[in-house]
């Protein structure tokens, strides 16, 4: 299928989701109309925003490119999409899409709360969807995850996995929804080991840290001299810098979000899947059916929300009393015999 390009106001290029290929960039006060209407029915069609890790970062953007190809191949539908450059642009590119009949029209990051609680008042009948934040508008959908449940998983397979009784923890930026990763780590790990020692360090304090992969590569090196022989990066794409340090030291990592145990078989031990992409998918599949909901969303173990990453890239590093352990472990979660006291502060 042909996919037609969408020249924004803004001076980027919107482009239908299979499209590879970008258009050269405009000067940022062109105002040009577009060239090319978008292909979407009476109702509008679904949209969806990656922030500035982009779509490929083989993490949290690319688990909601994943949801929403879902969305195609299974509905034969187009959806429309756009990869931040700045977050300066995401409340021009909020009003273009919907302009563009986008619908819903998914955020992805916590880092699009204010935006979009602005444009949501001014558009109140578009719909919207954010992923990882909460904003409180009747057209608004927040969708946001127990991470903790998920970390919890991990952290007790990294203390069965580690010789050194010492594992650590690299995330992107010291806020509430890292520390829940965090937290839930340390918390599993402990489960575990009740002496197990969790190293824990964050990449910065700016959107860079999420796409830094020479500093998790350096903050990781740094944790295995301190004795580290399991590491957890819960940082974007920086974590593809943790992931080659340990595979260079010998070492075990832990991805995130996507289930990254492909990208370094041997060392990579598991990874905590946030299924990003179920929420897009739903999202999109719910606009479609005309039943989109408002409101705010949990999900967790119970909900297929959040689980760890068990196939055939990890089957030699997890043996199966690891395996049966955090399995019960999960059950107990979703049974509530296994409380988990993380709240993000």
């Amino acid at each position: 299928m042909k996919h037609q390009k969408l020249m924004l106001a803004l001076g980027m290029t919107l482009v239908l989701a299979a499209c590879g290929d970008k258009a050269p960039k405009k000067d940022a006060a062109a105002t040009d109309a577009p060239k090319t209407e978008a292909k979407a029915d009476a109702a509008g069609g679904p949209a969806i925003i990656f922030d500035a890790g982009g779509k490929f970062d083989k993490s949290f953007n690319e688990s909601g490119y994943n949801g929403a190809e879902m969305f195609k191949k299974e509905t034969g539908k187009s959806y429309l999409d756009f990869e931040l450059k700045n977050p300066a642009e995401l409340e021009g590119v909020l009003r273009k899409m919907a302009q563009r009949g986008g619908n819903p029209i998914v955020t992805m990051g916590f880092n699009s709360g204010e935006a979009l609680n602005k444009v949501a008042a001014e558009l109140p009948k578009s719909n919207f969807v954010i992923i990882d934040s909460e904003v409180k508008q009747p057209n608004v959908k927040s969708v946001q995850f127990r991470e903790e449940e998920g970390s919890f998983l991990v952290g007790a397979l990294a203390a069965m996995a580690s010789k050194s009784g010492k594992v650590g923890f690299i995330g992107g930026m010291d806020i509430p929804v890292i520390r829940k990763f965090s937290c839930g780590f340390e918390q599993g790990a402990k489960h575990i080991n009740a002496k197990a020692e969790v190293i824990k360090n964050t990449v910065g304090t700016t959107g860079d840290a999420w796409n830094n992969p020479t500093k998790g590569g350096e903050l990781a090196k740094a944790q295995f001299d301190r004795g580290v022989d399991v590491v957890f990066a819960a940082a974007g794409g920086t974590g593809n810098g943790v992931y080659q340090a340990a595979k260079d030291g010998k070492k075990y990592a832990i991805g995130v979000d996507s289930n990254q145990n492909y990208l370094f078989p041997g060392t990579m031990l598991t990874s905590m899947v946030k299924r990003v992409d179920n929420a897009v998918l739903a999202a999109f599949k719910e606009s479609a059916a005309g039943s989109f909901k408002a409101g705010s969303v949990s999900m967790g173990l119970a909900e297929d929300g959040v689980d760890w990453a068990d196939d055939e890239h990890n089957k030699a590093l997890v043996n199966d009393e690891m395996r049966i352990k955090v399995n019960a472990i999960k059950k107990d979660i979703i049974d509530g015999k296994i409380k988990i006291t993380c709240d993000g502060k």
